[in-house]
């Protein structure tokens, strides 16, 4: 065993490199998400109450996302990361106001024992979430001439996965036993980010400390990730410090808790560690989006989550400070040129 340090404290992890099937990740149906029925409703959200505070992820099926949407996003992702090291540079996250844009490989470490996440990425926001001095969010996007669907089917994935992130509100409130509409004064402009990422993969002795992506917990509320085709990638600590596997599974996305929930709800729900290891022989690709409460809004341990026995175990805090703050410990900061100043990392909210 070791120990990982995160935003929440440090959790002890195996050092084991294989993880094991882990077949009771729960599928949840989304059907009834819809039923004009409240007890339909509740009980589905009884299912996520469960899934969220034995594991902190689960899968979901029958979403009412279009799988094309889905694929064309993929596709486009592909055609970006084939492009030349130059062409890629043109959109590097570092010319962004706010972490938007392209990070090449082993540009991110969100494991501070890690030397460097091998994989590569490129990330949006939604373009209306502005900061304190009044930035934009700070998209970039590759010219149109190289790549002329790849904006168009990136930002429709984008606001799709948006729909559903804001569909699965009520849901995590009924789960919490609050009013449907309890988050919606707090997500009125998510503090949202939606990511295309690219796995090489990997040979030889496993290196721990370069891995896709080192082990980790998300910072938002929660994370919707797709994963494509069938190359197996990600793992899951369980609670006996194993980690175990979590496959792709057409159609469905997986749904973990993040940081933000886990704060507000005093530990009650499980932002997960997690990680990826490419060992399939072929490239890997996942799109997690992270949606989170807005930049603003206050991340404050619910009072149905404090008892005289459970006080709360969090100092209150903006989400946007909070999220600002871990994505500021896993951006390795690049030097311009030999011998100069590292180049500072852009704000997130202002």
């Amino acid at each position: 065993m070791s120990v990982l340090s995160t935003g929440l404290g440090d959790r002890l992890v195996s050092t084991d490199v294989e993880a094991k099937a882990f077949d009771q990740l729960p599928v949840i149906d989304l059907s009834r998400l819809s039923s004009t029925n409240f007890e339909d409703r509740k009980a589905l959200a009884n299912e996520i109450q469960r899934a969220s505070i034995d594991i902190g992820f689960f899968y979901i099926s029958n979403h009412g996302i279009p799988q094309e949407v889905v694929d064309e996003a993929f596709e486009q992702g592909r055609l970006f990361f084939e492009q030349p090291t130059e062409k890629k540079m043109l959109v590097d996250l570092q010319k962004s106001d706010a972490f938007k844009g392209y990070a090449p490989l082993k540009g991110e470490n969100v494991d501070p024992a890690s030397r460097g996440d091998v994989h590569e990425a490129f990330d949006i926001g939604d373009d209306s979430q502005t900061m304190k001095d009044g930035k934009g969010n700070g998209n970039l996007w590759p010219p149109s001439a190289d790549l002329p669907q790849f904006r168009p089917a990136v930002e429709k994935a984008f606001n799709e996965v948006m729909a559903l992130g804001k569909r699965l509100l009520p849901l995590f409130a009924l789960a919490l036993d609050l009013p449907e509409d309890f988050f919606d004064q707090q997500t009125k402009n998510p503090g949202s980010t939606f990511r295309l990422l690219s796995y090489p993969p990997q040979y030889g002795e496993v290196d721990l400390k370069e891995i896709g992506i080192g082990a980790h917990q998300d910072y938002e509320l929660y994370t919707i990730l797709a994963q494509h085709g069938d190359v197996q990638a990600l793992q899951v600590l369980n609670a006996a410090g194993e980690w175990v596997m979590a496959p792709p599974k057409r159609g469905t996305f997986v749904v973990n808790i993040g940081d933000q929930l886990q704060r507000i709800t005093n530990n009650v729900f499980k932002s997960t560690v997690h990680r990826a290891i490419n060992r399939s022989g072929q490239s890997r690709m996942s799109m997690p989006f992270f949606f989170g409460l807005d930049y603003d809004a206050p991340l404050k341990v619910l009072p149905n989550c404090v008892s005289e026995s459970r006080p709360a175990m969090y100092e209150e805090i903006l989400a946007g400070e909070y999220v600002e703050k871990r994505l500021a410990e896993t951006y390795i900061r690049v030097e311009e040129k030999e011998g100069e100043e590292e180049t500072p990392k852009k704000p997130l909210i202002g």
